[in-house]
């Protein structure tokens, strides 16, 4: 494929689905739906391709893309993918394609549903190959607006939970990013004088920030630590999270929990480590600080929450804790740890979040007392739900264990006992997760479920696709590992050669 634009190709494949869409008439529900999917399988299995084409021997940005577009600003189309970035296009794509049918049911305008759903899905994939910050900003604020309707039309059965929803996720992601545009804004003013033209390219302001004073790196990373962060639900930025996940619906869930966290992570390591290396050295204690605080807390909200979305929503935001622990600790290790964790959770928490929407429109309920014994009416739908519980509390075998291993190896390595207490947060994870899983699934089933029918047809799409990645990954880690090595060990091999030159606090 020489030549051929694939990075586009697969950007562009679910806008090419909702301007179908358009044409299509609102009471052709099931064709809209077939287009919707055929557009996200598209960009799933060219994102395959790309991801088993990738030369890791080789490494480095491949697939390049690079059109000049403001030329006074320095800014170009380039798109490109690497070791770290590519984890994270598949892990969209797979999501995007699985939400789809766990969404199959929606009735209400799924002409609109759908479009917007597309849109945003191309805005989460734009962030993860775009390698120029103007663009990378550009897509990241295409996502807020699906995001805001899509939670007001078809969140929670109750108005004001999902308004307040909305409202409230919308406020924290714009307050991250503005945060995040004054440091982006300061660290391109800086970069035109150092390189002596302007350049937005994350490569350009990379050379440019390494050269900045201590002082301008530290100030500089903390507004990036700040609008990354708020984005990937740092404690004690993080209540928009839970609230986001309890009005959404079930494909917004998904990809909330599942990707559009992991921007954040994403912007953390490809951008704010990358550039300013001094700024992360000195900010990295507090950053594992907040990452285990944000563990803990998080997970002591999911054991005292009776709705299941809540409950994965605090699991969420625990499991971000172990990415901010891995990030700080500015080694191979532990960005491998935290690359890895963000896409072995996000499957997970997609499954999760597929399987309780499936709950919901069955029972017409999220709240766990009202709930038990489903396992006997509902047997796949157990399935599903268990698969998830146990890659949530890090089962070896699925997908999730190896990161968080990794994790606990390369923070212990750097931060001894805090490291420690962030592993203990897998006790109280095993805690709510089997809690959770036998007050819905087991004990005598309730008379009033009788009638419910098993996930069947279109349902189980997210099951088997998720699964099988759940499976795959836990049984054959170094699919995932290898992949994000060839990224994560020429990247820090950039920084600590800056860290060695400019001296330790």
């Amino acid at each position: 494929m020489s030549g051929f634009p694939v990075l586009t190709t697969i950007l562009l494949a679910p806008v090419a689905a909702a301007l179908l869409m358009v044409f299509i008439p609102r009471d052709e529900g099931k064709l809209i739906k077939c287009v919707a999917a055929v557009g996200t399988f598209v960009s799933l299995a060219l994102s395959l391709y790309v991801y088993f084409a990738y030369d890791q021997a080789l490494g480095g940005l491949q697939f390049v893309e690079k059109i000049p577009w403001i030329e006074d600003l320095g800014v170009s189309y380039f798109m490109a993918v690497d070791g770290i970035s590519l984890p994270m296009l598949l892990l969209t794509n797979l999501i995007g394609f699985a939400a789809i049918f766990a969404s199959w049911n929606v009735n209400n305008r799924p002409r609109e549903f759908f479009i917007l759903f597309c849109v945003l899905v191309t805005g989460v994939m734009g962030t993860f190959i775009a390698h120029d910050l103007f663009i990378f900003l550009l897509f990241y604020e295409v996502v807020v607006i699906p995001i805001y309707i899509m939670v007001i039309i078809w969140g929670s059965t109750k108005r004001v939970t999902k308004e307040y929803a909305a409202m409230k996720l919308t406020i924290y992601l714009l307050i991250g990013s503005a945060f995040l545009l004054v440091g982006v804004i300061a660290l391109f003013m800086k970069s035109v004088g150092i390189l002596g033209a302007p350049d937005m390219s994350f490569t350009a302001l990379a050379e440019a920030g390494r050269q900045l004073g201590r002082f301008d790196q530290i100030w500089l990373f903390g507004l990036m630590l700040f609008g990354f962060g708020s984005l990937i639900s740092m404690w004690p930025f993080h209540s928009w999270s839970p609230d986001g996940y309890a009005g959404a619906p079930t494909a917004v869930s998904m990809i909330h929990a599942g990707v559009l966290k992991k921007i954040g992570g994403y912007g953390l390591i490809k951008i704010a480590l990358v550039t300013l290396p001094i700024g992360a050295q000195f900010w990295a204690p507090y950053m594992a600080v907040l990452g285990v605080a944000g563990v803990a807390y998080a997970a002591f909200g999911a054991l005292a929450v009776k709705d299941l979305k809540y409950v994965v929503g605090y699991s969420s935001v625990s499991h971000m804790g172990y990415v901010m622990l891995a990030i700080a600790c500015l080694n191979v290790i532990g960005i491998n740890g935290a690359v890895a964790n963000m896409f072995g959770h996000g499957v997970m928490a997609a499954l999760f979040f597929s399987t309780i929407g499936f709950i919901y429109e069955k029972t017409h309920t999220r709240w766990i007392p009202d709930l038990g014994g489903l396992a006997r009416q509902t047997p796949r739908l157990a399935v599903a739900f268990m698969l998830a519980g146990m890659a949530s509390l890090g089962l070896p075998g699925l997908v999730t264990f190896m990161p968080e291993f990794t994790i606990f190896i390369g923070s212990f390595q750097v931060y001894g006992g805090l490291a420690v207490a962030g592993i203990a947060g897998i006790i109280l994870t095993a805690l709510y997760v089997l809690r959770a899983g036998a007050n819905t699934l087991f004990g005598p089933p309730r008379p009033e479920y009788d009638h419910l029918v098993d996930i069947r047809g279109p349902e189980l799409v997210p099951l088997v696709v998720l699964g099988t990645v759940l499976l795959a990954g836990g049984l054959l880690p170094s699919l995932l590992f290898d992949m994000i090595n060839s990224g994560a060990v020429p990247l820090m091999a950039q920084i600590q050669d800056v860290l060695q030159i400019g001296g330790k606090f």
